[in-house]
């Protein structure tokens, strides 16, 4: 099983923990970065490469999808998901156009490893 090194940012703890324990569960020799917010995931991620992030939409400051352009500039082959309960059809659009994979809630083992392993 291939190694990565996963950005994992949600406000919500909870939700943040339960995508931790699926990567673990499914991959013990994966890194795992967590972070809080879009701010803190840009900190943890300046000096650390990444090669996949699962990033929820709706977080305090800077949205998943502001974050997600920010990190498509540093890494240019990351491989990012937007996880989130918002299923407008102009958030999955903005998903698709930045080449973002749309991951719906609630969050499931499924479709967290369907999406890292896909």
């Amino acid at each position: 099983m291939t190694s990565h090194t996963i950005l994992v940012v949600d406000d919500s703890r909870l939700s943040r923990k339960l995508v931790c324990a699926i990567i673990k569960h499914a991959n013990q020799f994966a890194e795992i970065i967590e972070a809080g917010d879009a701010k803190e995931a840009l900190l943890k991620t300046e000096a650390q490469q990444i090669t996949i992030a699962i990033l929820d939409l709706n977080m305090p400051g800077m949205d998943g999808l502001v974050l997600a352009k920010k990190l498509l500039e540093r890494f240019q082959n990351v491989k990012i998901g937007l996880l989130t309960a918002n299923i407008q059809d102009m958030v999955r659009q903005k998903a698709k156009a930045l080449g973002i994979t749309f991951i719906p809630k609630p969050i499931t083992e499924e479709k967290v490893l369907g999406f890292i392993y896909d």
